[in-house]
């Protein structure tokens, strides 16, 4: 008796297993993205409601649009999100800033791949505005019209977020360049302001979709 409890006293104690708990600020920016999801469906829903009360109004509209300057504006866009991404990729290595020359972008940092995405959003904003600017010299404006309505508050909104997006990039260019070590904090407030893009991007998508192919 007495030996089987020595054997069972030197027997080690399983180790607990460790308990990986996710980002909480990772959670909270997809939560809130969810919530923005919601408001962007209730866009859509007003647009689809008003078109198929005044089917006439779209017709006569949407022989306005420029489509092919849309595509390329949404191209610029969909391809920020692949620069964005690669800024991710560097924030995860933990590296700031570029390791070589400007012209060697495969040793580029998280700083150049975040100024190019920027670069190409507010491009595409750019683009938004130029547009606008051409619908109202051909008499489409937000009070012309129920279709000058819902186009200008769905791509206007996007565009409003967009803009967001771009004051998002330089705060955390701003931190990486003000913090002396680059860490984990600064690596997560890179990842969560790219979940925040993708998300503009891909309502983008839906948006174009709707109103530039389907119209």
């Amino acid at each position: 008796m007495a030996s089987a409890q020595a054997v069972q006293s030197s027997t080690p104690s399983p180790a607990h297993g460790s308990v990986n708990r996710p980002n909480m600020v990772s959670v909270g920016v997809i939560v809130w993205l969810s919530s923005e999801l919601m408001f962007f469906a209730g866009l859509f829903a007003m647009y689809f409601t008003i078109r198929a009360v005044v089917p006439d109004m779209w017709t006569e509209n949407t022989e306005l649009l420029n489509v092919p300057f849309s595509t390329a504006n949404t191209i610029v866009l969909v391809v920020s999100s692949f620069w964005c991404q690669f800024g991710v990729f560097a924030a995860e290595r933990f590296q700031p800033r570029r390791l070589g020359s400007l012209w060697q972008v495969s040793k580029w940092g998280m700083q150049e791949w975040f100024v190019l995405t920027y670069i190409f959003g507010a491009i595409f904003v750019a683009g938004q505005v130029f547009e606008y600017a051409e619908l109202a010299h051909e008499g489409l404006t937000i009070a012309e019209n129920a279709y000058g309505s819902v186009f200008i508050l769905t791509t206007g909104f996007h565009g409003i977020h967009v803009f967001g997006g771009l004051v998002a990039f330089l705060m955390v260019i701003g931190r990486s360049y003000a913090s002396k070590r680059f860490g984990h904090q600064e690596a997560t407030s890179a990842i969560v302001v790219s979940y925040y893009w993708h998300f503009v991007d891909v309502v983008w998508i839906g948006l174009f979709t709707v109103i530039y192919i389907l119209q």
